[in-house]
């Protein structure tokens, strides 16, 4: 019968083409259906029974009826949806709020909403009746659990006739990105190890922060402040000038990232490459807050250099990195440091975030240090992940050489072993310190990322947020506003 049916099917495939696909797709019933009506007509006109000729009439009428239904069932629908935000921190909410309007007089007893995403655990579908020139609201908030990039959209409303015969898809909107943060938890036990500044001075440079150090005057530009104006050298020559600052000599901190394949183990929320990028957000907001320069390094795909600077701008531009980051390098961290030191002098500070127990990188910290170069470093235990021992020994290895070292296992609560430590002392723990919750793995809590909470319910049509109409374009509000560091 399929046979058949797809046999007797393909004039009208033939004739019809992708136009016919687009607008009524393809089923299974509709070639049985058809089979059947040419049956009906062959098999009345061959024997002149009026029976077969009838029903071959009702079911032609049916196929008629149905594709009617199925194209007045998708005109006249728009589509409006907005979004709180497009960047959120893993462990917080978007809110969507989707409308459906019929601007046609006929009703719509069917229509099936869905908004296509990568989002792990986003389900936005729903199936409504629209009545005359009638419109429905609904509101879907979704947990993001994952860090990552993620798209969502376009949305896709289908409708179909009462028999499933013909059935056609409307696309509305666009892709847009969704870039989820990954956690920078509080570390307030952590410092790293101070590095040398040679002279009052010498490493002062401009900034466009208001700092204590005013280094001199240029004239006004249309932007600038009025609480940066110069008043006596304004009115002294006739024109507004404006002071300029420099910062104050001050360290660099490098936090450097190993990606590398061969380190890194495990799946989802408790890989360890999840824990590590947790430790380098959890240390860059650290020192972003207390407004010191800091950069970011890390091998993946490719070389991915962060310079250092200050500030929330700077700080987003790193975690949008840290989003991303995936274990896929072939390079170790061995040759990052070794190939990259001429970056750092006695000024600087490195914090290298590695499970790898290589005696290489070892020796690069040892060249390093006895630069002057301060160095800390984050070690992750891979033997808690079901993998090869060996950091504790590399732990008092490094410590020996005066490198502060914190040893981070599988599950150990983030902020409990990240302890600025007296190097040579012992192993910060959890158990430890019995004062620091360990309420789950990384410091937030134990929530699945493939479980993201998700409430869908209908709202009154005034709450609907101002959203691009998308029977056109699209182009909701995803403003993320940011508070600079000071």
């Amino acid at each position: 019968m399929r046979s058949l049916g797809g046999a007797l099917a393909s004039p009208f495939r033939l004739a019809f083409g992708g136009a016919w696909r687009a607008t009524f797709g393809t089923r299974r019933s509709m070639s049985i259906v058809i089979t059947l009506t040419i049956v009906a007509f062959a098999v009345g006109f061959a024997s002149n029974y009026w029976l077969p000729q009838r029903l071959g009439y009702t079911l032609l009428f049916g196929l008629l009826l149905a594709a009617l239904w199925t194209w007045s069932s998708g005109q006249g629908v728009r589509v409006r949806m907005s979004r709180s935000r497009d960047r959120v921190q893993a462990g917080e909410s978007i809110i969507e709020r989707f409308e459906v309007i019929n601007d046609s007089v006929i009703p719509k007893l069917w229509l099936e909403v869905e908004e296509t995403s990568d989002l792990p655990g986003h389900t936005a579908q729903f199936v409504t009746s629209l009545g005359r020139t009638g419109h429905r609201n609904w509101r879907v908030q979704t947990q993001c659990n994952r860090r990552g990039l993620y798209n969502l959209g376009p949305i896709t409303v289908r409708s179909s006739d009462p028999f499933d015969i013909f059935h056609r898809e409307m696309r509305f909107g666009h892709r847009r990105g969704l870039v989820v943060y990954p956690r920078a938890l509080e570390l307030p036990r952590y410092s790293a190890p101070p590095a040398n500044l040679p002279g009052e001075g010498r490493f002062r440079r401009r900034t466009h922060y208001v700092t204590p150090n005013a280094s001199g005057i240029r004239d006004y530009e249309a932007g600038d402040s009025v609480n940066r104006i110069h008043w006596k050298s304004s009115l002294r020559t006739g024109s507004l000038k404006v002071k300029t600052f420099e910062l104050d000599p001050a360290s660099h901190l490098w936090v450097i990232l190993d990606l590398s394949s061969q380190d890194h183990l495990g799946s989802g929320d408790d890989a360890s490459i999840e824990t590590a990028v947790t430790v380098a957000a959890s240390v860059v907001r650290l020192f972003i807050n207390q407004n010191r320069s800091v950069g970011l390094m890390m091998f993946g795909e490719r070389l991915d250099v962060i310079e250092p600077d200050r500030g929330s701008q700077h700080f987003g531009r790193m975690l949008e990195s840290l989003a991303v980051a995936q274990p896929v390098g072939t390079v170790p961290v061995a040759s990052i440091l070794y190939q990259q030191s001429r970056r750092w002098g006695r000024h600087t500070t490195v914090i290298v975030i590695t499970a790898s127990t290589d005696p290489r990188w070892q020796g690069a910290i040892r060249t390093l240090t006895q630069r002057g170069v301060k160095a800390a470093v984050a070690l992750l235990d891979l033997e808690s992940w079901g993998g090869r021992s060996g950091a504790a020994a590399t732990a008092v290895e490094l410590r020996a050489l005066g490198v502060q070292v914190n040893l981070i296992r599988k599950g150990d609560h983030i902020p409990a072993v990240m302890v600025g430590q007296i190097p040579g002392g012992a192993v910060a723990s959890g158990a430890a310190l019995a004062d620091v919750p360990a309420n789950g793995s990384n410091g937030a809590g134990s929530v699945p990322a493939a479980q993201a909470n998700m409430e869908m319910e209908e709202v009154p049509a005034e709450e609907v947020l101002a959203a691009a109409d998308w029977s056109g374009s699209a182009a909701a509000d995803a403003s993320n506003e940011e508070t600079p560091v000071q």
